[in-house]
């Protein structure tokens, strides 16, 4: 084990879109470093206070950052929104590569947001936040090789996704308590749709990847689910639609005149090229609401079961999404979120690293993943962990799926 590292004091902000027990990981590690007598500030709304420091204003206490005591992290893992708030301000954007990161032109955020953590002392860095999160951290920890001037910053990562497509860890914290939340509005529109002899579309979140869709799906008990993993070329609706009209005559030859089916949001930035969204977001991200995927695959069940059978059958659709984002989390949340927490402190201080994501294996064992396992240095851009078509998790989602009698 490496000798222990002397961190005074140690930032810590979140970033990204909100994940339940963001506040256990908050909590846990702002009471290892407080325990270890360190002086621990939270940043509020991510990156933004930040990316825009001028010298010139020093930031301020209560507005723009809280100076975390054990009174005010204490008793919060389990509440809902989250201490330090969130935004999405992204200081590493303009960087595509690592000579970027010499450019003044493109680094200039980054620069700010480094010396904001010097002018206030901070020894350590902690990141809690999704993949371009991940991106920006790594940015932090490379920086001071670029650009001359700038103090070495321990920086620690620590993975947040509700959708679990992380590259380096099996399980994201707040993922199982949006998949709990997800399958009981699942199971509550599945009641319905048994009650009134409907049909039902539901969109779930996940941009990348169909962890939350169908461990939905799984949970909820729906007839069928379909993500990004299911179509590796392209989604195309209308022809998709014909399995699910197959899937609706073999229920009702059963006598069910009813079902749900979970589609995962990242399907709209798979459909051919006219139906793909055309609006983009800050980071230029497709805009996938602009789609509607869900409400667009119901519309062409409508028309291929019209076609097939010459009647005509409503298909509702409904979004499961941002409600999911600060549910109360459940106990395994808080479990892992909170071990994500002291593996900060663990990782900087017993073991004196930096640049890397703390991550969990086995029995909530900890292990510290470098920075350059996880981001191609390439293209500088994270990867991500997608359901393998064929394993045991998409097997498990096929056998679960309903099977007409024979």
């Amino acid at each position: 084990m490496a000798a222990k590292a002397q961190i005074r004091k140690v930032g810590m902000l979140f970033s990204g879109g909100p994940a339940p027990a963001a506040n256990a990981v908050i909590s846990a590690a702002a009471l290892s470093f407080l325990d270890a007598g360190a002086e621990v500030i939270g940043f509020l709304d991510g990156y933004t206070n930040l990316e825009n420091y001028d010298p010139a204003k020093l930031l301020v206490e209560g507005k723009h950052y809280l100076r975390l005591t054990r009174d005010l992290v204490a008793g919060i893992r389990n509440e809902g929104a989250i201490i330090l708030r969130t935004a999405r301000a992204n200081p590493g954007k303009a960087v595509k590569s690592l000579a970027d990161l010499a450019d003044p032109a493109k680094n200039g955020k980054l620069v700010a947001a480094h010396r904001a953590l010097s002018d206030l002392g901070c020894d350590a860095l902690i990141s809690l936040g999704g993949d371009d999160t991940l991106k920006t951290a790594n940015f932090m920890y490379l920086l001071p090789q670029h650009v001359p001037g700038l103090k070495k910053i321990a920086v620690v990562h620590l993975p947040k996704t509700i959708d679990n497509d992380y590259f380096g860890i099996d399980w994201t914290f707040g993922h199982i308590t949006a998949a709990d939340f997800a399958a009981r509005e699942v199971r509550q529109i599945r009641a319905d749709s048994r009650s009134m002899s409907t049909w039902w579309v539901l969109e779930v979140m996940g941009r990348k990847a169909g962890w939350l869709t169908y461990a939905a799906g799984i949970g909820g008990e729906a007839c069928r689910m379909l993500s990004v993993e299911d179509f590796p070329e392209v989604f195309d609706p209308a022809a998709a639609a014909q399995g699910i009209v197959d899937l609706i005559l073999a229920r009702a030859a059963d006598g069910r005149k009813h079902g749900v089916v979970c589609i995962a949001e990242g399907l709209a930035d798979h459909v051919p090229e006219a139906l793909r969204p055309k609006e983009v977001d800050e980071h230029g991200n497709p805009v996938l609401a602009e789609v509607e995927i869900g409400r667009l695959f119901a519309a062409e069940i409508e028309k291929a079961y019209l076609a097939r059978t010459g009647k005509k059958l409503k298909v509702r659709s409904k979004q499961i999404g941002y409600e999911t984002r600060c549910a109360p989390p459940v106990v395994f949340d808080v479990l892992l979120g909170s071990q994500l927490g002291v593996g900060a402190w663990r990782a900087m201080v017993e073991e004196g690293l930096s640049g890397v994501m703390v991550s969990v294996e086995g029995q909530m064992k900890l292990v510290y993943r470098p920075f350059a396992t996880l981001v191609d240095e390439r293209t500088m851009k994270t990867k991500i962990r997608f359901i393998e078509p064929g394993s045991d998790f998409h097997r498990l989602g096929r056998a679960l799926e309903y099977r007409p009698a024979k």
